[in-house]
């Protein structure tokens, strides 16, 4: 087993699906949600985290904050990875497949409605019940990303 797989790796796996040539771009937003639901598919299909960083509910969805500084100099445009040296190898056979599964579901969505699609679902609305606003705090937690995709993969 290699190095853990963060929440930027997922990311970067994202970024290098993405056909730039038929305008397939991915903003900041879109990011956030993507990585939100692999994290959620992979908690509902193993019962394991695929990247340690926690999921906030921010006002526009679910962020990871560490990938959110890194990617905030993007402003609302399209997100630049550098994936020089990037090993995809990093990723078992298993975290591909539902890696390729989530951005063949979802990458075709736009960040905003992404974004609302994510509103609509109990795992943020559980963690943002009290509110929220930007840089809130608020964790969606494993169980609830857990129990909710469980029921969307049968």
């Amino acid at each position: 087993m290699g190095r853990k797989v963060t929440a930027l790796d997922v990311a970067k796996f994202f970024f290098a699906a993405c056909d730039e040539d038929s305008g397939d771009l991915i903003s900041n937003m879109k990011m956030q949600k993507l990585v939100y639901y692999a994290q959620g598919v992979h908690l509902a299909m193993t019962g394991e985290r695929l990247f340690d960083e926690d999921i906030m509910a921010w006002l526009h969805g679910p962020v990871v904050r560490s990938l959110y500084n890194e990617l905030k100099k993007f402003g609302s445009g399209a997100v630049e990875l550098d994936l020089k040296g990037f090993d995809f190898k990093i990723f078992t056979p298993k975290q591909r497949e539902i890696l390729e599964d989530v951005y063949n579901v979802f990458g075709q969505f736009s960040a905003w409605a992404l974004s609302g699609k994510t509103h609509n679902e109990p795992p943020y609305q559980i963690a943002a019940k009290n509110g929220v606003s930007a840089g809130d705090n608020s964790v969606i937690s494993d169980e609830s990303m857990r129990d909710y995709f469980k029921t969307q993969l049968t």
